[in-house]
């Protein structure tokens, strides 16, 4: 592979902008032990892929993934697709000796994400690398806020609450695009948010959601096939779920996602509660923390908000002077940082696909749950032989 991670997107839509800004930025801003080079990107539209690769900055294009891993010169192929082609890519690409990034949730079931943790078990010996693009993980609050925890700040975790919001289809006419078709994208804010949410409360904890009750519910069930057509197709995911669960020491959680919540943009809140303290994270404002320390005199004690600028903070020193914030692009860049620093070095990057997988047990739990009509259901451990 030489000084140079040469790379092959798949996907070129929303996250295949975020990652292709990532990939333009990484080298300019980190240094690291490698080069990473934007080889090609693939779409199924010609002209569209085309366009975009000229638009984000990709030497080439082509309009078959697997051209893409057939290639000697690609070293990592960048899944940016909808969750029903992700095992078939990444088994394929890991097969040939391609390291693998993901989007999150890493499949649409549970037996695709199986599969998908076995084929990168047998790429490993080989030096292969496997990852699951959960970014809000590297926003640097977020970093803190795990640091914090597993530093002993909060003591023993009671509670953990999360929601992810967003109002992006309370429109009934809006259209029956990919993400509300199950066969596409394999359930509705569930595994779209709610991974997210599910994700970083293990992270941060550094615990196992055990057990979970969930329900969910569709609002609009049919909608029209395209903007304005009297066509219509029914709604074959959750709009919105509730869950509530317990981790493997003791905390209870919750979890909330929706497409419904009206105002809210993209509201990710985290809090967790333990007998020491507190931390409270909301994405909203992505560079604070907020922190509440039970250690110290009453007459002084109040949540503080510790702005997550300094160059100490995670991820920071390679940025701005303290006090310049950063956005929801940097996280990407940071994904792309902790990835291209694990390959260069032989680690193995995190969240690997056995990590995604824990999260993907989870919400099998929680529809498993749903089915059950709300009753208590256990999450199924993975197998030793995928960890």
């Amino acid at each position: 592979m030489g000084s140079t991670l040469r790379v092959g997107m798949v996907g070129y839509a929303f996250m295949g902008t975020a990652h292709s800004q990532a990939w333009r930025t990484v080298n300019r801003v980190f240094d690291l032990p490698l080069r990473a080079e934007m080889t090609a990107v693939c779409g199924t539209d010609r002209a569209g892929v085309a366009a975009a690769a000229h638009r984000l900055g990709w030497a080439g294009h082509c309009t078959d993934w697997r051209e893409l891993v057939a290639r000697d010169d690609i070293d990592v192929i960048d899944i940016c697709t909808p969750g029903d082609s992700h095992a078939e890519i990444a088994i394929a690409a890991l097969e040939a000796g391609k390291h693998v990034l993901c989007e999150k949730p890493l499949a649409n079931t549970l037996a695709e994400a199986e599969a998908m943790v076995e084929a990168a078990a047998r790429a490993h010996p080989g030096g292969v690398r496997a990852m699951c693009g959960f970014n809000y993980r590297r926003v640097p609050a977020i970093a803190l806020m795990r640091d914090l925890a597993a530093a002993g700040r909060l003591g023993t975790v009671r509670h953990v609450r999360a929601a992810y919001l967003q109002d992006w289809i309370t429109d009934p006419g809006y259209p029956l695009v990919w993400r509300l078709r199950r066969d596409r994208a394999g359930s509705g804010a569930l595994g779209d948010l709610g991974a997210h949410v599910v994700d970083l409360a293990q992270h941060v904890t550094g615990q196992r959601i055990t057990g979970v009750s969930a329900v969910t519910e569709t609002f609009v069930k049919e909608r029209p096939l395209t903007w304005g057509s009297t066509r219509r197709g029914r709604v074959t995911v959750d709009d919105a779920a509730l869950v509530v669960g317990r981790l493997d020491g003791g905390a209870l959680a919750s979890f909330e996602a929706s497409r419904f919540a009206t105002g809210r943009k993209n509201s990710l809140r985290i809090e967790i509660n333990g007998d020491r303290g507190s931390l409270s994270f909301d994405l909203e404002r992505l560079n604070e923390l907020a922190y509440y320390d039970a250690d110290r005199p009453a007459a002084e004690q109040g949540f503080t908000t510790i702005l997550v600028t300094e160059p100490h903070h995670p991820y920071l020193s390679a940025w701005w002077p303290p006090g310049h914030a950063l956005g929801y692009e940097h996280t990407f860049t940071h994904q792309l940082r902790d990835l291209i620093d694990a390959i260069g070095t032989g680690a193995d990057p995190q969240p690997s696909f056995a990590e995604a997988l824990t999260v993907q047990l989870v919400l099998d739990a929680a529809e498993r749950s749903v089915a059950n009509g709300a009753g208590w259901t256990q999450v199924q451990p993975p197998l030793p032989s995928l960890l």
